[in-house]
């Protein structure tokens, strides 16, 4: 059995729904020296983000995600914004999971629908993070996990809780300010802290590889999304310098802030970007 609500906050989740499948969600800034203490702080997952509208999972693009009926069963009947998750490290198993539009329930086996927000446009986030707990804690479902919110007091901690992130092999964290109400589009009442920045890109060429990487791809010519192009040379195995991504595919990569021309500085190959996605600008 499905939990329910009230018809007045059915009524708001319902158009709450319908808002996010017109792309209509939060999106991060980046963390700049905000007071910490305003801040509810979890880790930031490496998976695929995904919406709830009590009924259907889809991307933020509002795509359907075909994930087994047993997956989302007993799930509560309100909008939720969350990732779908396998585990640090293992986002090329769950794109390919996700996005397959068979589902293989063996590998759905291994996912979790990981819940940040419940969102809303009446509620604080403090109150919300409460709101989805309290339902996901009644929710008879292995699959689905509401993601705990923690309060520090500081840069210090939030640095040292970073280090601990990271050092188990996560991407991050992300900071939700406890007052703010649900914002559409970029928000800085949404942050991220990365000790790397990230973003994509189009494959546009190769430059032919030399010495050791003679007969292999050197570098990929790739075009950000404002038609500057640039090489990554970096980040790639010898297999992928042998079979590297195609021209007309997108890639993620990571760098180190931008230089003074405003290109991404120290570009480094992640992988291929498969799927409706969005196309980040690199950002200083």
């Amino acid at each position: 059995m499905r939990i329910m609500v009230s018809t007045a906050v059915s009524t708001a989740l319902l158009i709450a729904s319908l808002v996010s499948q017109a792309q209509s969600v939060q999106l991060a800034t980046v963390y700049a020296d905000e007071n910490v203490s305003d801040y509810l702080v979890s880790e930031k997952l490496d998976g695929i983000r995904a919406i709830w509208d009590g009924q259907q999972l889809t991307t933020r693009q509002g795509n359907p995600i075909s994930a087994p009926v047993w997956f989302t069963d007993g799930w509560p009947e309100v909008w939720l914004d969350g990732e779908l998750w396998a585990g640090r490290g293992r986002f090329g198993f769950v794109q390919n999971t996700v996005l397959d539009s068979e589902p293989n329930e063996m590998q759905w086996r291994e996912i979790q629908y990981m819940v940040f927000d419940a969102p809303n446009y009446t509620d604080v986030f403090e109150q919300r993070a409460a709101s989805y707990l309290t339902l996901i804690r009644q929710t008879n479902n292995i699959f689905i996990k509401g993601i705990e919110q923690l309060r520090l007091e500081g840069s210090e901690a939030l640095y040292r809780l970073l280090d601990d992130v990271t050092n188990a092999g996560g991407e991050g964290l992300m900071l939700h300010r406890k007052d703010a109400l649900l914002k559409d589009g970029r928000s800085d009442a949404l942050l991220k802290l990365k000790p790397f920045q990230d973003a994509e890109a189009k494959v546009i060429g190769h430059a032919v590889g030399s010495g050791k990487y003679k007969g292999m791809m050197g570098a990929l010519l790739v075009e950000l999304a404002n038609g500057r192009q640039f090489k990554i040379g970096t980040g790639f195995s010898d297999l992928e310098r042998s079979n590297p991504p195609q021209v007309g595919e997108y890639i993620t990569f990571r760098y180190q802030g931008l230089t003074s021309s405003g290109l991404p500085r120290f570009a480094s190959f992640v992988r291929v970007r498969k799927g409706p996605f969005e196309f980040r600008e690199p950002e200083k």
